[in-house]
């Protein structure tokens, strides 16, 4: 085989992954948009989803910062060397991370540093079978660290919040299923899609959940049961009002698919791997001799084009109802500002993520904090041959994992604003009554759309923990967010948790196929 064409076949698979969302993904999107009703911050956060599917189009840069934990899923015929297709597969992958096109997201769990080109002990995930076809199946998706760290397992019989108990069979699956949409809230970045694995033991039952995600959006189940579980989960789960980005609205699952496995009578788990709508999965299909793409997976049918329509409703957002917010700001005016208000920051915000909390709560800062913003982000970052940074995508990271840090860091630094996705709980939330400060909620994902808002790179500090978690300096013109946590007390994330708990509880009489 073609060491080269075989290389730069998985480079270009890698690249269109991460930029180009596939066909079957844009379809579920534009049916949601659809069924949104106008005016609400579910359609303002659709529109600006799919304005970014499209600037992701234009530029060939990644739809989301977070480029993921690469999962590579192949088949081969018998007598290929797999070793040969591992290597070419480590070599794209370096390319890819140097081109910009991949975040570097390797890191050592013992000492937290950074390989800095997405290799590592067990990264990318790689994943051989054999079949008896003569070409080459490779499949790859791309999945964040939001969306994953939403995944959950359930071993039957168990309780569940609005449930109640969920037995070993059909309708105890159907809770399992229906809990795990309600748990991801809008910290996955929802409205997404789920792959479910009935059965086998604790490691193989997710390994079938994430198969599941290898399957189209479209495809329909085999297994009758199964088939109607599926409809049944898409159905209601978009009945809970959780909403596009957790904001509340018509759509908060895009698609549900579920496969069974058998198991050992003592055990019986049901997993869960959710998904955000940059749903990044392609396959192609690699002749064997020459290594060269013979087909494109996943791009049967139209391919819906987002730009006039995006264009569109970006330039009917009522600018007399967008607040301006410029750091330093002052308590008084934080504290003008309510849960709902649609803002537009210009100057500077700070990028912070766990490395940096955790720093912030035991060291000064390299900055002046106070009045300033935080931006839970881990940008996608370039030098150019004069060696100055660059954005190339900049969406918000998943703010809950900085709840143990984020109300001490606000007083002691005296920070006014938190920019990041999926709110948080509730010490931040009595922090930003007590110091006066808010929450702001951008849309996750919407790497491209942040990224063109930046727009200088002023400074970074503290690189020693990596380009995804250092401070970068950002000044940042028209950067669009919504309060969801404010310095009185109100939380629209808490606030929709209860209404969803309660509409979940109404799916708690068992439901006969």
């Amino acid at each position: 085989m073609n060491k080269t064409n075989l290389e730069n076949s998985l480079y270009e698979l890698i690249v269109e992954t991460s930029t180009n969302l596939p066909k079957d993904v844009r379809r579920a999107i534009r049916k949601a948009k659809e069924k949104e009703n106008t005016g609400t911050r579910s359609a303002m956060s659709l529109a600006t989803i799919t304005q970014n599917i499209q600037m992701a189009d234009e530029k060939v840069s990644p739809i989301c910062q977070d480029t993921g934990l690469p999962t590579f899923k192949i088949k081969t015929p018998i007598g290929v060397n797999q070793l040969k297709i591992k290597e070419a597969i480590y070599r794209a992958m370096v390319r890819a991370t140097e081109d910009g096109k991949m975040r570097p997201n390797s890191v050592d769990s013992l000492t937290g540093d950074n390989s800095g080109d997405n290799l590592g002990l067990g990264l990318p995930v790689i994943k051989f079978e054999q079949w008896d076809k003569e070409v080459i199946d490779i499949r790859l998706i791309l999945k964040g660290g939001g969306c994953e760290n939403k995944n959950i397992q359930y071993s039957l019989p168990c309780e569940l919040d609005g449930l109640g108990r969920a037995g070993r069979d059909l309708d105890g699956i159907r809770k399992c299923v229906m809990h795990s949409v309600y748990q991801a809230q809008g910290q996955g970045c929802s409205a997404g899609f789920i792959g479910v694995g009935i059965g086998g033991d604790r490691s193989s039952g997710y390994d079938l959940a994430k198969e599941q995600l290898f399957r189209s959006a479209e495809d329909v189940n085999p297994n009758e049961d199964l088939k109607k579980l599926e409809e049944y989960v898409v159905d209601h789960a978009n009945e809970l009002g959780i909403g596009t980005m957790g904001f509340g609205g018509e759509t908060t699952l895009l698609g549900c698919k579920i496969g069974v496995m058998h198991r050992i009578p003592a055990s019986f788990f049901v997993s869960v791997a959710y998904n955000c709508w940059a749903f990044r999965r392609l396959g192609i299909t690699v002749d064997a001799e020459t290594g060269s793409i013979r087909d494109w997976l996943y791009q049967d049918g139209e391919k819906i084009e987002f730009k006039d329509e995006s264009e569109k409703e970006q330039n009917s957002i009522d600018s007399t109802k967008i607040i301006t917010l410029q750091a330093p700001i002052t308590e008084e005016k934080i504290r003008s500002l309510k849960v709902g208000d649609v803002v537009q920051i210009d100057g500077m915000m700070y990028t912070g993520r766990d490395a940096i909390h955790k720093y912030l709560s035991d060291h000064d800062s390299p900055v002046d904090l106070n009045g300033q913003i935080i931006y839970h982000c881990g940008p996608v970052m370039m030098k150019d041959e004069q060696g100055s940074w660059h954005v190339k995508a900049a969406g918000p990271t998943t703010s809950i994992r900085e709840e143990p840090y984020q109300g001490d860091i606000m007083k002691k630094f005296g920070i006014r604003a938190v920019i990041g996705k999926g709110g948080m709980g509730p010490n931040t939330l009595e922090a930003l009554k007590d110091h006066g400060g808010v929450y702001l909620n951008a849309i996750g994902g919407a790497a491209q759309y942040y990224a063109d808002c930046i727009q200088s790179v002023e400074g970074v500090d503290l690189t020693q923990f990596g380009i995804p978690e250092a401070m970068w300096h950002l000044k940042v013109k028209g950067f669009t967010a919504v309060v969801t946590m404010d310095s009185h007390g109100n939380s629209l994330h808490r606030d929709i948790d209860q209404t969803s708990l309660q509409k979940l509880a109404m799916h708690k009489e068992k439901v006969f196929y």
